[in-house]
């Protein structure tokens, strides 16, 4: 249960009678496309200075990870895309804290063996959540962007995400 104080503060704030200082935080939305075009959207909405990655120059992202520090998260929203090894090596030797690859858990996972042919240690390829998001049976763009920021949001505060406090 929560202090007393503590729960008046964030009552506070929940009804904008006062501004939650939060920590810095970055996101980015590594492959153009819906799901991007909405964590984007919504990560800005919730605080996060916010960056598109798409190493196709056709697309509306820069081609060159931005320096990632420990205040990121990344999250690569297209598995299929032949730069996903590539990618996530260089995402993977910035301090970031959370990298995550959007994709179905009954499928294999293309980013393990995309990573292993580049000679990416078996500790950093262990860092990739995989799937990624709560699991609230999000199917369409909009919903999955809700979903992984829900479990970001959950995953920086300690929290398992649900609906036991």
């Amino acid at each position: 249960m929560a202090a007393p104080h503590e729960h008046d503060s964030s009552c506070a704030v929940a009804h904008g009678d006062a501004r939650h200082e939060t920590e810095e935080r970055t996101l980015v939305a590594v492959f153009a496309g819906p799901v991007a075009d909405h964590l984007l959207r919504y990560a800005a909405d919730l605080g996060y200075r916010t960056f598109l990655v798409d190493p196709d120059k056709d697309r509306d992202g820069t081609a060159d990870l931005p320096p990632l520090d420990a205040t990121a998260d990344v999250v690569v929203t297209d598995h299929h895309r032949p730069e996903l090894g590539p990618v996530l090596r260089d995402v993977l030797t910035q301090p970031v804290r959370w990298v995550g690859v959007m994709g179905n858990p009954r499928h294999p996972a293309p980013h393990i063996p995309a990573l292993t042919e580049l000679g990416v240690p078996a500790a950093d390829i262990a860092r990739v959540h995989r799937p990624i998001g709560l699991n609230i049976g999000s199917r369409t763009p909009a919903e999955i962007a809700v979903a992984t920021l829900a479990g970001l949001i959950a995953d920086r505060n300690g929290r398992p995400g649900g609906f036991e406090f």
